[in-house]
Parts: C-alpha cells; sequence; structure tokens
C-alpha cells in the first residue's frame, strides 16, 4: 500500500529481493515542492505567520527567507498569497515520491542570523487604553485659542492652568487647587505657562508681553521681564535659560539669574507670531514653529536658524524632541496641513510624513516606550495615540466636545492632561513604563540544557 507514496529501497548488504529484506523509508521530495506558496495556502498558516515567532522561524529555516521581525512575515505573506490562482489550489504542505533527501536539520544545529536577530525580541503584547478620562475638571475662561499654551504639569505632580487672568495650581496630589496669581485688575489675559524643571519655579506669559517667574512654594513673584512688543505665546527652560516666543516675532533667551534687562540673545526668523518652543534633549537645539507655516531650528551657538523648514501649509505649534533617538523632531500643522512630519536636524532631511486628518495642536514623546500623543482640533477633536516609526495608531480617544487645545504629559510619564475650548481638562492614561523582561521560559531557548 505503500508504493505510491513511498520508496522501497534494499539495505545495503542485502542480496536479493525478497519482501522481508527491504527496509520501508519515507523519503520526502522537497525538490518538486513549491514550499513558499504551499506554506502560504495552508489553512491558518497566514494568520499564524503574522503573529507567531514559531511560525517566522519556519520561514528563514527551510524557506531561506529573511524575516528578522514579525511585520517582515506579514509582508512575506502578502507577497506570496496575492495570486488567485495559487489560494485557489489545493495542494499538499508535504509531498512524498521517489528520489534521494537533503539532509534534514536537527533541531540542535545552528540555525541563520536571521533568526537569531528575530529570537532576540520579543512580540508586544496588545496594550488596551482606556477610552475615557479618569478624571474630568471644570476649566472655566480657558481661552478658546489655538496659539496659547495655557497648562503644564511640573516635576512636583502640580499643575499650573492659565485661566483668564489668573494661574491657578492644582495638585494631583491631594487635589487641593490654589490661585497662584491674578491680573484682572491690569486685564492681562494669561497667555503661556511653563514649568522650570526642578518644579518651584513657573514662568507666565501675558498678553501685555511680559514674563513674570513666580515661586509657587512662597506664591510670590520672583522677576518680571520685559522687552517683547507683544503678547508672549511660548516658553521653553534650558536650566537657567528661558527662551520666550511673541507675536512680535522674535524669541529671546534669558538667563533668569541675571537682572531682567539682560538678554541673551534675540533670534528672528519668523515672519508672523511665535507659537511653539521647544529644546532638545541636549539642550543644544531648540525649535521653533510660527503663524508663518515655519519650523525653525536653531543652536545655541549661532544666531541664525540652521534650519527652516517650510513644507507645513498651515500654523506649527506642536512640537516634540524624540528621547529616543539624538536630533529626530516631530511637528505637527493646523487646519490646513494637518500632517504630522517627522526630521533629522543632523542631516536635515525630512524622515515621515503622514496625514492626521485634522488640526494638530500639541504632541509629546512617550519616554519609556517608542510612541507618541498628537492632540487634534478642527474636524476631530480627539487624542490620538502612535507608535513610532510605524506610525500605526494605538488608540483614539474621544471626550472634549470642542477642539482640543493644550497637552501635558505627567512627571510619571503615564499621563497626560488635555485642555478643550469646552472648558474642560480631562485626565488620560496613555503611556506605560517599559517593565525590564525576564529571560522567557520557552522551547525554543534550545541551548538551555547544553552543558
Amino acid at each position: 500500500m505503500f508504493q505510491s507514496e513511498y520508496q522501497q529501497r534494499l539495505l545495503p548488504g542485502v542480496a536479493g529481493g525478497k519482501r522481508e529484506d527491504l527496509d520501508l523509508r519515507c523519503i520526502p521530495t522537497r525538490a518538486g515542492n513549491h514550499w513558499n506558496r504551499n506554506f502560504v495556502n495552508a489553512p491558518g498558516n497566514s494568520s499564524v505567520c503574522e503573529s507567531s515567532v514559531y511560525s517566522c522561524l519556519l520561514r528563514n529555516e527551510f524557506l531561506d527567507e529573511n524575516i528578522t521581525s514579525l511585520e517582515n512575515c506579514e509582508e512575506s505573506v502578502q507577497v506570496h498569497g496575492q495570486t488567485d490562482d495559487f489560494r485557489n489550489r489545493h495542494n499538499r504542505i508535504f509531498g512524498f515520491a521517489s528520489g534521494s533527501s537533503s539532509p534534514v536539520r536537527t533541531p540542535f544545529a545552528n540555525i541563520s542570523e536571521s533568526s537569531q536577530r528575530l529570537l532576540s525580541i520579543f512580540k508586544r503584547p496588545v496594550r488596551r487604553l482606556p477610552r475615557r478620562p479618569y478624571k474630568i475638571l471644570d476649566a472655566p475662561e480657558l481661552q478658546d485659542d489655538f496659539y496659547l499654551n495655557l497648562i503644564d504639569w511640573s516635576s512636583k505632580n502640580t499643575l499650573a492652568v492659565g485661566l483668564g487672568c489668573s494661574v491657578y495650581l492644582w495638585s494631583a496630589v491631594s487635589g487641593q487647587v490654589t490661585r497662584l496669581c491674578d491680573f484682572n485688575n491690569e486685564d492681562n489675559l494669561i497667555t503661556a505657562v511653563s514649568w522650570h524643571g526642578e518644579g518651584r519655579h513657573v514662568a507666565i506669559g501675558t498678553q501685555s508681553g511680559y514674563v513674570t517667574i513666580w515661586d509657587a512654594e512662597s506664591q510670590k513673584q520672583m522677576s518680571r521681564l520685559d522687552e517683547h512688543s507683544a503678547r508672549v505665546t511660548a516658553l521653553a527652560w534650558c536650566g537657567h535659560q528661558l527662551a520666550s516666543g511673541s507675536r512680535d516675532r522674535s524669541i529671546l533667551q534669558r538667563d533668569v539669574r541675571n537682572p531682567p534687562k539682560h538678554i541673551t540673545r534675540c533670534l528672528r526668523g519668523h515672519k508672523l507670531e511665535v507659537c511653539g518652543l521647544q529644546w532638545s534633549p541636549s539642550n543644544r537645539y531648540l525649535a521653533s514653529g510660527g503663524s508663518d507655516n515655519r519650523l525653525l531650528v536653531w543652536t545655541d551657538d549661532w544666531p541664525e536658524p540652521i534650519y527652516a523648514f517650510d513644507e507645513h501649509k498651515a500654523v506649527v505649534k506642536a512640537l516634540g524632541w524624540s528621547p529616543h533617538k539624538s536630533g529626530l523632531l516631530a511637528s505637527g500643522g493646523g487646519s490646513a496641513d494637518r500632517c504630522l512630519r517627522f526630521w533629522n536636524v543632523l542631516t536635515g532631511k525630512l524622515v515621515k510624513c503622514i496625514n492626521t486628518g485634522a488640526q494638530i495642536s500639541n504632541l509629546a514623546w512617550a519616554r519609556d516606550s517608542r510612541e507618541l500623543v498628537t492632540t487634534h482640533g478642527h474636524a476631530q477633536p480627539q487624542v490620538i495615540a502612535w507608535r513610532y516609526p510605524s506610525l500605526k495608531q494605538v488608540a483614539r480617544l474621544s471626550g472634549h466636545t470642542q477642539r482640543v487645545l493644550h497637552l501635558s504629559v505627567s512627571p510619571d510619564n503615564e499621563s497626560i492632561v488635555t485642555g478643550g475650548a469646552d472648558e474642560t481638562l480631562r485626565f488620560w492614561t496613555v503611556f506605560t513604563k517599559q517593565k525590564i523582561s525576564k529571560e522567557p521560559n520557552s522551547v525554543l531557548r534550545l541551548f538551555n540544557g547544553i552543558r
């Protein structure tokens, strides 16, 4: 009954041809089988390959493919399985016929370099984010102005919020609310707030064009910085250096330890209001965005921008430096642009671009994972979490009834707070701390028991 599928072979040295002297051996024929095609056509194997490291290993070792990630495995399936003729055929994965066999790999043979790289990674578990905010606070008089930056979360877990002509402090630990300052007697609106890295001093920009520095613990004003001729809408700390961007199109950099009128640098490159400022993690680069649709990159030792990017077609307010890759800068455009772009300031090149479908008001990177979050205004008032560099959406968070204008990240880098034109502050759990992975106890670790 084996005649049609197996070859009958005489053992060496056995004479005659009697039935009892024969040794039946199953010799698979690999040359006549289309392994790559049959592997794809096997029921369920496409889904297995997309989710199983083991399936990718089989492709590397038996089909001589070069899969180093699960994404590569998915692409390989699409390439091999895109022909309908192949999908409709019923082929056997393993066919046996007469012929000589090639040497079979043993379980303890050396695996390919691609498989080694594949085994060195782990598949990220599916992370489900809460779709609703875990806290909502009323924020009356939170201005509906795209260009302002009115909330900031300090390293000491205190949120500063500019409401009308006042700045309020909300403790995330105790829930206590304190009014830090009030400019109602001047009818002077708050236009920007920014905490110093130590979390004790907060800089406040105003409609009148001056900046005040306040001690949050003593609730006293420490200094007042003038020299801007129009409202201050962007603030960024770099140690004791404070950069301020204004509607007067200038960026002033000052050391707050010096006398108030002492200006370290005055940067002029924007043609309209400066509404976005952020220092790089190394403090070497300063990114600025404006309503002139330009993104400028400055260094700490040169008075002119080293790069002027004009690809955005609308206001550039959303800025964020990657904490994981040196020189990687993300920027988001306004209503007429809606694009999230990534730049390499070491080379001056655009790395990636994706149309988000809505006005981008803010963005922030996760500190412990390769993710970032963007907030959106017109068309889609929501929060979107992205995975980088694939730019796959992790989650879309909806709750604000009007456009989301402000964003800040908690000191533990797990939560964010957003402020909207609906005069609410909403707190979301978005990022997670990266846990140190233990050595997996897996059957794929073939060399654990070898001594």
